[in-house]
């Protein structure tokens, strides 16, 4: 079996994953700009890896966009967060994404990544700081939005390779 794993990574967490599956399942790894330049009718199998963002998957479409000429192919997505797994919104959002029918026939997992706030673009950086000021700002604040102020406060790394063996198990089943 043929596999190559695609990613698109912001801050290295996505292209970190991308390489460990790649190097567990004897893939091919290759960024999204450069395989979109690819013919890929010679794999038997395509990975996609995004990061987590704002409810969705970063880039995602292009997979989506690109599945209906691959029918017969076995399509995985991954997306890289700033969430521990065990977070409950993340089985929440890979139910209600993966039940999307865009997403039919494409199975999807999550693995914890961090923030590296030093490799973020602008964009992104106001856009958390922007977050973290509307949590802040609320008046009877959570448990859970007091440890997610602390947690988006700084930058930090939760990725461990020991979580990318779901994915391997699925593309070696």
């Amino acid at each position: 079996m043929k596999t190559i794993v695609i990613y698109n990574s912001q801050t290295g967490f996505t292209k970190r994953y991308a390489q460990w599956i790649a190097e567990e399942t004897k893939a091919q790894c290759v960024e999204l700009k450069e395989a979109k330049k690819m013919d890929l009718s010679g794999f038997d199998t395509i990975v996609y890896g995004g990061w987590a963002m704002a409810g969705s998957v970063t880039k995602v479409k292009w997979l989506i966009k690109n599945k209906a000429k691959w029918q017969g192919k076995k399509l995985v997505a991954f997306c890289v967060g700033a969430s521990p797994v065990e977070n409950p919104e993340i089985d929440e959002f890979l139910k209600k994404t993966s039940a999307q029918e865009d997403f039919k026939g494409i199975k999807l997992f999550y693995l914890p990544g961090g923030l590296a706030y030093e490799k973020m673009s602008g964009a992104s950086k106001t856009m958390m700081k922007m977050f973290v000021k509307m949590l802040n700002s609320k008046k009877d604040k959570t448990e859970a939005d007091l440890m997610q102020i602390k947690m988006l406060s700084s930058s930090y790394d939760i990725s461990d390779k020991k979580y990318i063996e779901p994915v391997v198990e699925y593309l070696n089943s």
